[in-house]
């Protein structure tokens, strides 16, 4: 396995404002259409259903992640569905104090050795997207 983590982001909301955000993430749905447009086409097509982020790439097609783990105060782990390689996407969260957190995203892919130079680069850059998009959904420092 390989992991591509973004760096950490701070976020102006205590660690479980955040968690329990993400008990039903299909609220960031509507937060998404409140970014302004030029930070939404940073983050491409991204919908959310209640237990599920859907993300349409034109290098892939649709990836559907669901929530398939969930540890208070602050992990949370998206797993691909029907991809044809193990493939996760992790939120990690830690408070820095009572009204501000760090959010670290990571992916974690099952990719042969001799492939990771090819995608490893792409890899990290959707590592930091994602983590960019948090941010954006819950408001950054």
């Amino acid at each position: 396995m390989a992991k591509y983590k973004s760096k950490p982001v701070a976020v102006n909301q205590p660690i479980e404002v955040l968690f329990d955000r993400f008990s039903d993430i299909s609220s960031f749905q509507k937060r998404i259409e409140e970014i302004p447009t030029e930070h939404r086409a940073k983050m491409g097509d991204v919908t959310f259903e209640a237990d599920a982020i859907c993300i349409n790439t034109p290098q892939v097609g649709q990836l559907k992640f669901k929530v398939t783990e969930r540890t208070a105060p602050g992990h949370i782990v998206f797993s691909a569905v029907g991809s044809p390689i193990p493939l996760s996407m992790i939120i990690d969260i830690t408070a820095i104090d009572a009204t501000s957190s760090n959010v670290v995203t990571a992916i974690d892919v099952e990719i042969p050795a001799m492939l990771r130079p090819l995608i490893g680069g792409k890899m990290q850059e959707a590592a930091d997207k994602f983590g960019e998009m948090i941010s954006q959904l819950n408001g950054t420092i």
